[in-house]
Formats: structure tokens, C-alpha cells, sequence
């Protein structure tokens, strides 16, 4: 089998969902990669260690990745007649998955957390209420097969591979899509590690009580960790923090190695973006709040008066 995977950089590096499905794509067959942006001699290399033989790529021009990404992945199926296409599940996946659908005609999958080839067959697991069901669907018809993969999904392993051969697709006619213009780009501030990204990740939830205890609480314990912090959709929806901190089924997807939820209640859609995390920690004052069930650790008491001790032993410690 052929696996084509939509890859994505941050700053001319890898981000890290596309060397995850590079990794996952290995195990099916051959992997190809397409990307959209310059710089592809140097990105080269990195896909081609975790398994890319061939890297196609487009200049967006000013344009949208997702239009552009459609156009590139669309030229890729004519030439190259991959069996299957991957994309991970972020915005610019999302809009080229899309709208390449509609240019070739093909149904996709989204919110993938699997995929299983079996002969010809391909099928793709996914979470749906909540993550409290999971299903596994096969494709029927006509390949290519799209399909969209949640981050953190698969563990990115790098295979020692040479460099990718890069080849310049030209697009040809891109249609109206390519007449919108980005204008500039707003890197969002921020200190300590990427919350997607981070080994340890620091979450808060409505029982902090108020917005203004998210810094001292959160932010501050995250520090002193040299982690992340997050947060739950509740505080998000309440304007307590940006949408950026988001943890959760409709937010980011973390699997730490450890994670510490402080007045989390554990509602299914948070529990699907952090139930991955090798240890969690949790700190609430309802002894039956669900957050438990998941929990290696769960301390029952008030986060006003538990963290700042924790803050405090960690300060005495450094």
C-alpha cells in the first residue's frame, strides 16, 4: 500500500502530528509526503528519517495552505495514486481534507485515533459521544481513502531513513479559492513549552473558583514543573482563559507524562484529550467526581488550599 501524508512545519521543523503519522504510515506500506510552504529542501530531511521516500511540494504564494494543500494532494492522486491519504486533524487539515474531498470525490474520516489496513481493506477507528463509544469504520469504494488523525494518536519514532527525494508539483488552474490573501501571521505569546508538546502539562477547571486563581494556581505550578498549563472547556467558555489552553475533545489533544488536573470535574469531552497522559494527578473536592476514575493519584480537598502547599514544598525544594 502507498500512504501519501499531508505534512505540516512549524518555523521550517516538523510539527509534531506530522512525524506521527509519518511513523504510523510506515507500518502500512509505502510513505510519501506532501507539503505546502518553502523550505521543503531542508524539511526533506526530517520526513525522510521517520520514513518519507518522496516529499511533493507547492509554494502557497500568500494563499491558503488548506487551498493549496487540496490542489497539491489533488495532482499528487493523479500521478502518483496513492492508496491512502492522512491528515492530521488541526486547521489547515481540516480545510485541505475538505476541499480536496469535494475536488476528487472521495468521503472522509475525521477524528481518527487508529487506522488498520487488512488486505485492501482500510479502517479507521474514532471516539463518538463523548469518547464514550468507540467505532471502527471501513472505507468502501475507490482509493484514495482520506482520513483525518487526532494528534498524539500514534508515538512518533524516527527510522534512520536518507533524506526525501523533493519534487515541485506544478498546480495548474487552483480556481477562486487561491484570490484570498494572508496578510500576515501573529505568533501567539507564550512561555515554557507548547501545550501539545509538553512532558508535563498543568490544567485547570471551574472549582478554582474564579479566573483570577488560574496564575497563582495553575501558571505558577506549571512554572515551577517546567510545564504547560491547560485548562478545562468550562473555564475556556467562562473567559477565564484563551481558547489556546483548551484541553479536550473540541480543544488539544496532550499526552503527557504527567498530568496534573486541579478543580476538574473529568466530563467525558476533557477526559478524551488527556486520558493518555502515563500518570495524572488529581486535585478535587468532590470525592465522586469522575476525573477520579482516570486519576493514578486523587487527592480529595480544596485546590485554594492544596496547591499553594505544593507551590510552597516545590519553592522550599529549588
Amino acid at each position: 500500500m502507498k500512504v501519501l501524508v499531508f505534512a505540516e512545519a512549524d518555523s521550517g521543523v516538523p510539527v509534531t502530528s506530522t512525524l506521527e503519522m509519518l511513523t504510523k504510515a510506515r507500518e502500512l506500506g509505502d510513505v510519501e509526503a506532501a507539503y505546502v510552504g518553502t523550505g521543503a529542501d531542508a524539511l526533506a530531511t526530517a520526513v525522510g528519517e521517520y520514513g518519507a521516500t518522496k516529499l511533493y511540494t507547492a509554494d502557497p504564494g500568500g494563499s491558503l495552505t488548506g487551498v493549496v494543500g487540496a490542489s497539491l494532494v489533488a495532482k499528487v492522486v493523479e500521478t502518483a495514486a496513492p492508496d491512502l491519504v492522512l491528515f492530521a486533524q488541526t486547521y489547515d487539515g481540516r480545510d485541505a481534507i475538505s476541499r480536496l474531498s469535494a475536488r476528487i470525490d472521495r468521503p472522509v474520516l475525521t477524528n481518527g485515533y487508529s487506522v488498520t489496513v487488512n488486505g485492501d481493506a482500510v479502517s479507521v477507528g474514532a471516539q463518538v459521544f463523548g469518547g464514550t463509544v468507540l467505532v471502527e469504520t471501513q472505507f468502501t469504494g475507490p482509493a484514495p481513502y482520506l482520513a483525518a488523525i487526532r494528534p498524539k494518536s500514534f508515538a512518533a519514532e524516527p527510522s534512520g531513513g536518507a533524506a526525501a527525494a523533493v519534487e515541485q508539483v506544478e498546480l495548474g488552474e487552483t480556481g477562486r479559492g487561491t484570490e484570498a490573501k494572508v496578510l500576515d501571521h501573529h505568533v501567539e505569546e507564550r512561555e515554557g513549552p507548547k501545550l501539545e508538546e509538553a512532558t508535563i502539562v498543568v490544567s485547570g477547571g471551574r472549582g478554582l473558583g474564579s479566573a483570577e486563581a488560574f496564575d497563582p494556581l495553575v501558571d505558577e505550578l506549571a512554572k515551577l514543573l517546567n510545564g504547560a498549563s491547560g485548562a478545562s472547556r468550562a473555564i475556556v467558555d467562562a473567559g477565564w482563559v484563551p481558547y489556546s489552553k483548551q484541553v479536550g475533545q473540541t480543544g488539544k489533544t496532550v499526552k503527557p507524562k504527567l498530568y496534573i488536573a486541579l478543580g476538574i470535574s473529568g466530563a467525558t469531552q476533557h477526559l478524551v484529550g488527556m486520558k493518555g497522559s502515563d500518570n495524572i494527578i488529581a486535585v478535587n473536592k468532590d470525592a465522586e467526581a469522575p476525573i477520579f476514575s482516570v486519576a493514578d493519584l486523587g487527592i480529595v480537598g480544596d485546590v485554594q488550599k492544596v496547591v499553594p502547599k505544593l507551590i510552597e514544598a516545590l519553592k522550599a525544594r529549588s
